[in-house]
């Protein structure tokens, strides 16, 4: 299928996966043709086609953007132009961050690889809950410094990596041994994600149409309550505020997030803090509910159950909302209520395998799998409002991001392409903030007349009024 060029260096082909993620999104296969691409290349280089995801994630999110705002406007629908470099700077935003010149680490020095008995492990402690799970898991005190590194790789060198696995998340903790992709595709999970659609969206009810009225930007005057953390609901709520969105997060004091990692993903948003398990943070939290529009949750499934919020108990309270829900190895099978991120899904998927040598593991050139499944649950939030909006009920989003890597492992192919000068540089840009002088990526997601940069930087986190902007 071919879109129409509408300037030099405009590349007019659209990508089979952007056709692939839009028919996902179960949309009109004849918008694809308002799509085009150009700018340099270069900037996320992989055995594994990166660029492909990233590119048509970024592609699909900005055309349910511009398909949302036909609704809202009465007018045809814009035309979208994916530009390479400025998916690649995005791709790369938390590391790529800086407040008055200064970088942060985004993995602590727990979170990595370590050799294992029989192969090799990978965990993540960067929050401190995190960390003290794992020192539990493997018998190691809790002290800071070197010593806790090298007491920690002497537990792990001494058992299978298997055993630290099962061990470490026994305790709570966050550790993955090693698989190569034929291995994790013979084990029950990886079956199972094998069988399941990139996303699904779903009519759960027939609750009656929210009216969206006339508006510019196809979220204004939309409530997003924002209940995810690092990194991929952040990045999808963060462009659900580019658009437009009145975007509140809610964390649980109990839970301290990274303020670094809030420079990068709090662009446009409010952050507030809010304990569900207290009456009057419960209170408040209904009230704030009572009034959204979209709920985004990105914890491990089961988790806010107790707190009223599976999708059953939300259309019965709030007919009409459009609720989406991410988790890391998906809603189904052994592996369903356990933790994950980005880097260990890499592994368990055999990602890092794919991207590794003989001696070691490898890793994507960013977190790719955050990243791409971010913009897509963006994308499946604004068809739903699109759909919402022609046929009215409650609708439901689901993605994962196993299923995120089985399609880049398994259904992308990489597409020639030019390593044409990418430089992020040009795509960043500097804003004062309460934190000091902020340096961020500008947002990939754009269509002709769209919004190029947020209204808002990022506050510091956790400290906005949990009210409703105008409320």
């Amino acid at each position: 299928m071919g879109g129409q060029c509408h300037s030099a260096g405009m590349r007019c082909l659209i990508s089979a996966a952007t056709s692939q993620a839009w028919a996902a999104l179960g949309a009109d296969a004849s918008l694809l043709d308002r799509v085009s691409y150009g700018g340099p290349s270069g900037g996320l280089p992989a055995r594994l086609p990166v660029m492909e995801l990233a590119r048509a994630t970024v592609a699909v999110c900005s055309l349910a953007a511009a398909e949302l705002t036909s609704v809202r406007t009465g007018r045809a629908v814009p035309r979208v132009r994916v530009d390479d470099e400025s998916v690649a700077t995005a791709f790369l935003s938390d590391r790529l961050v800086r407040v008055d010149g200064q970088a942060w680490p985004t993995f602590a020095p727990l979170s990595r690889f370590w050799r294992s008995a029989d192969g090799w492990v990978r965990t993540h402690a960067n929050y401190p809950h995190h960390r003290a799970r794992l020192h539990a898991a493997l018998g190691v005190p809790g002290d800071a410094g070197e010593e806790t590194v090298d007491a920690v790789a002497e537990a792990i060198a001494g058992r299978t990596a298997l055993e630290v696995e099962e061990a470490v998340y026994a305790a709570g903790g966050l550790a993955v041994a090693a698989r190569g992709p034929e291995e994790w595709a013979k084990s029950e999970q990886g079956a199972l994600v094998a069988g399941q659609p990139l996303l699904t969206t779903s009519r759960v009810d027939d609750a009656p149409d929210r009216v969206l009225g006339d508006a510019a930007l196809p979220c204004s005057g939309l409530r997003v309550l924002d209940l995810t953390r690092v990194l991929a609901g952040p990045v999808a709520t963060r462009t659900l505020a580019l658009l437009g969105a009145d975007v509140l997060r809610i964390d649980a004091p109990q839970l301290p997030e990274s303020q670094e990692a809030h420079n990068d993903t709090g662009m446009g948003k409010r952050s507030t803090t809010l304990d569900l398990g207290d009456a009057t943070g419960r209170r408040v939290f209904e009230e704030l509910l009572d009034e959204a529009d979209v709920v985004v949750t990105g914890y491990r499934p089961g988790a806010l159950d107790r707190f009223g919020l599976t999708p059953e108990a939300l259309a019965g309270r709030c007919p009409g909302l459009v609720i989406a829900q991410l988790s890391a190895w998906g809603r189904y099978g052994p592996w369903h209520e356990r933790r994950g991120f980005d880097s260990l899904v890499q592994v368990a998927t055999g990602i890092a395998e794919l991207e590794g040598s003989p001696d070691s593991p490898g890793a994507l050139p960013a977190q790719a799998l955050d990243h791409g499944t971010g913009y897509l649950l963006a994308a499946g939030v604004l068809r739903a409002l699109t759909e919402q909006h022609r046929t009215g009920g409650t609708w439901l989003v689901r993605l994962a991001l196993t299923q995120t890597a089985h399609w880049l492992v398994h259904d992308l192919v990489s597409a020639p392409g030019e390593d044409d000068g990418f430089d992020a540089g040009r795509r960043l840009t500097e804003i004062d903030s309460p934190m000091g002088r902020l340096r961020h990526a500008l947002p990939p997601v754009s269509y002709e007349g769209g919004p190029v940069n947020w209204a808002r930087p990022p506050g510091l986190w956790g400290t906005d009024a949990p009210v409703w902007v105008g409320a």
